[in-house]
């Protein structure tokens, strides 16, 4: 008897859903992304504002964002733990956007690139140290590979992982309305 209690309770229960605008990322009329009320985006806008925060909710072609400032607090014991300060609330038009995201997920060739020109610099600095003071331990072929090193640097940073820029290469920005006006 319970067992019908149950199922008579929750078959007369009608479910309601509230559908959710979203914004798709197409290239080429393909889409790429979809960006959803809850998720996070990582945008730069025409004005030059950068934001990397959540988005609240998507309605009247309008992205309601909300971004935590958190900063590193040290602790009496001399550990670090996150802090949130407080948190800021934007609202941006999706033509608004002009960059989406920074990097793509995975290894970074950028950041490998502008590691290698680093350490070409400092081999570069370390070997004219070296013919400044010692002219008999100086090595040519140890400066040149550190700038050899650091021109395949400059190439990695070059061919790294950009941000995505709308009108570029076929990108564009779609707001998809699906709650009623």
């Amino acid at each position: 008897m319970r067992f019908f209690l149950v199922i008579i309770l929750f078959s007369s229960l009608p479910a309601f859903a509230q559908p959710s605008d979203f914004l798709v990322l197409k290239k080429h009329n393909k889409t790429i992304k979809r960006f959803y009320a809850g998720g996070n985006i990582e945008m730069m806008t025409k004005q030059g504002a950068y934001r990397n925060a959540i988005i609240n909710a998507i309605r009247n072609d309008s992205l309601f964002l909300q971004e935590f400032l958190v900063q590193d607090v040290p602790t009496i014991w001399g550990s670090m733990i996150h802090d949130t300060l407080g948190s800021f609330r934007y609202a941006y038009h999706y033509n608004d956007i002009l960059r989406i995201g920074k990097r793509k997920p995975g290894f970074d060739i950028r950041g490998s690139g502008v590691a290698l020109m680093y350490g070409s610099a400092l081999i570069a600095f370390g070997s004219g140290m070296v013919y400044l003071t010692d002219r008999k331990r100086f090595s040519e072929e140890l400066l040149l590979g550190g700038l050899a090193l650091g021109a395949v640097g400059y190439i990695l940073t070059k061919l790294g992982s950009k941000p995505i820029v709308m009108g570029k290469h076929g990108y564009k920005i779609q707001y998809v309305q699906v709650t009623p006006q």
